[in-house]
């Protein structure tokens, strides 16, 4: 069994366990519909995206502050040191003959407001639109070989990204507020630039500005089908969920290529010590392919410019808290945060290796 195959079948079969559970808790309504209590754990860890309907004619809005760390590199399973890579890695495009420019870290920082209204309370339309800010720091070796470091240098690009607008349809009886099956149909817009540019420090000493490598652009300049699978109930405290998804690349985009088609599961336990707050414990596995064609302008000796130095298998460990607010002026609103640190790490390198993920949100219904 591939990973890809494995990662599909567990995330499915936690989605049906966690909708044949008992719930034993009684149904109250979903905030925003005359319900007096509001579970903080009716909603699904603030890294998960798409879990959740609404009733209808229920608004909601949200905003999400997300945070990516990368430092250091690996090829596969293995970590690699700017030396070792300048001096053994081919590079794809001819002369020089190895890579002369490697990354070293990347901070990755997004802003997301999303919308949400419930036209029957079996259908939830969304969208969501993020603003992006990136940041990568580089060593530059000198000439066409050995390991002499010539300098340094960083690379910004920051800008709105892509926007996805969908749909979430409820499966279930829709009897029991506390339990739900969810299917998400969406598409990714590409409203997001994906010819960035910035200065850049060669290895003849040079500084040429130049259009930025694939990790670096805003955008995927590709439409995109984003579905996914999402189950959850509750029993006593403690609830558990669990959802599948998958980007698929609909088409090449205007600069010849396509980044890889990805899937992902997530499961997650959270346990209420009281109805306003859920602490959580969540698994999430993702497979992303390499990007499929390439662009004329992104032809440089560094391993973010190779199609194939992209993607891989990654499995993540994440804690969560939500809270809820069930009167007052704050009623409807939650507010969460999410910590995740890498458990797994096989990467079609060499590349930059993820070693911290971060997810601030806040949420209002009305």
């Amino acid at each position: 069994m591939t990973f890809k195959s494995f990662l599909s079948a567990s995330t499915l079969a936690c989605v049906s366990f966690s909708l044949t559970l008992p719930a034993y808790a009684p149904a109250f309504a979903h905030e925003g519909d005359g319900g007096n209590v509001t579970y903080a754990s009716d909603h699904a860890p603030i890294g998960v995206m798409a879990d959740h309907r609404h009733k209808k004619g229920e608004w909601m809005l949200s905003y999400r502050y997300s945070y990516m760390d990368m430092d250091g590199n690996r090829d596969g399973t293995m970590s690699l040191d700017p030396e070792t890579i300048a001096t053994t890695v081919a590079n794809p495009f001819g002369t020089p003959a190895t890579l002369r420019v490697v990354p070293t870290n990347m901070q990755m920082n997004m802003q997301m407001a999303g919308v949400m209204y419930g036209i029957t309370d079996r259908i939830t339309l969304m969208g969501m639109g993020m603003y992006m800010s990136n940041e990568m720091d580089h060593v530059t070796f000198s000439g066409g070989a050995g390991d002499t470091r010539l300098g340094e240098f960083t690379t910004n690009s920051s800008g709105f990204g892509d926007t996805t607008l969908g749909a979430i349809i409820g499966l279930d009886d829709g009897t029991n507020a506390h339990r739900q099956l969810n299917l998400g149909l969406a598409v990714s817009v590409p409203t997001g630039s994906n010819t960035e540019t910035d200065t850049v420090l060669t290895p003849m000493n040079t500084m040429p500005e130049l259009r930025l490598p694939y990790p670096m652009q805003l955008g995927t300049g590709t439409w995109d089908a984003k579905p996914s699978l999402t189950g959850r109930t509750r029993f006593g405290r403690w609830s558990v969920g669990g959802q599948a998804s998958a980007v698929i690349r609909l088409d090449t985009n205007k600069e010849g290529y396509q980044l890889g088609d990805k899937v992902e599961g997530t499961a997650w336990l959270a346990y209420e010590p009281k109805p306003s707050v859920s602490i959580s414990g969540r698994f999430r596995a993702q497979s992303q392919g390499q990007i499929d064609g390439t662009d004329a302008l992104i032809a440089v000796p560094v391993q973010t410019a190779d199609p194939d130095n992209q993607g891989g298998d990654v499995v993540e460990a994440l804690i969560g808290v939500n809270v809820a607010a069930s009167d007052g002026a704050l009623k409807g609103a939650r507010f969460a945060a999410e910590i995740g640190l890498p458990l797994y790490r096989d990467l079609n390198g060499p590349q930059l290796e993820t070693d911290m993920t971060l997810t601030l949100g806040v949420q209002k219904a009305f």
